[in-house]
């Protein structure tokens, strides 16, 4: 009777006890990780799709401000260092391999921002169904990886803090002592300041 008793025991206790690290946030750490995985993958995914425009929007300009070689050669330069930078899962773990990847992105950003602001210099150019589409296009595509950043911003603050507050914190020193922190995104002061170009 004693033995069948300890056998209903230990299943119960195995759940309780299951119940009971549920709800310490054992699972709170990797459920993070896995939100601001997801987060950056949708940030790469916004930065691929200006990267894919850029060449329609160059090769646009290009028949409108053939003189203007300077930008549209920082423009294709910038995109091309952008898209040549490694990124890979660590990427967002490694602090030094983040920050080339953000400054990579952020030369892309300030020549795009001037290409588009050379328009301005061409009503042709502003009038041009293509150039419109493409401009729309872009500005959309800005707005996204806008939306994505701070989304994965939101979700790292969610995850480091996750690691360094208790009870994670425990469970960081125990169960996942692999975990690091997420970088994430900053502003330089370079990237506050407006494009600037001047027309000869």
């Amino acid at each position: 009777m004693v033995s069948g008793l300890g056998r209903l025991k230990a299943p119960l206790f195995l759940v309780f006890l299951s119940i009971l690290l549920a709800g310490c946030g054992i699972n709170a750490i990797p459920t993070a990780e896995e939100q601001a995985k997801a987060s950056w993958s949708e940030v790469m995914n916004q930065y691929q799709r200006r990267s894919d425009l850029i060449p329609n929007l160059v090769e646009t300009v290009k028949g409108y401000a053939s003189h203007e070689r300077e930008v549209l050669n920082e423009v294709t330069q910038a995109r091309a260092q952008a898209t040549a930078v490694r990124v890979d899962a660590t990427t967002i773990t490694d602090p030094a391999q983040f920050r080339q990847f953000q400054e990579a992105q952020a030369r892309l950003s300030g020549a795009l921002g001037r290409l588009l602001a050379i328009s301005e210099a061409y009503p042709d150019l502003k009038a041009n169904q293509n150039f419109l589409a493409l401009q729309s296009q872009i500005e959309g595509t800005e707005n996204r990886i806008a939306v994505a950043r701070r989304d994965y911003i939101e979700a790292v603050r969610v995850y480091n803090t996750e690691l360094k507050t208790f009870p994670g914190r425990i469970w960081a020193m125990t169960l996942y002592s692999s975990y690091k922190p997420m970088e994430t995104f900053a502003i330089s002061q370079e990237q506050m300041k407006l494009p600037q170009v001047k027309f000869n």
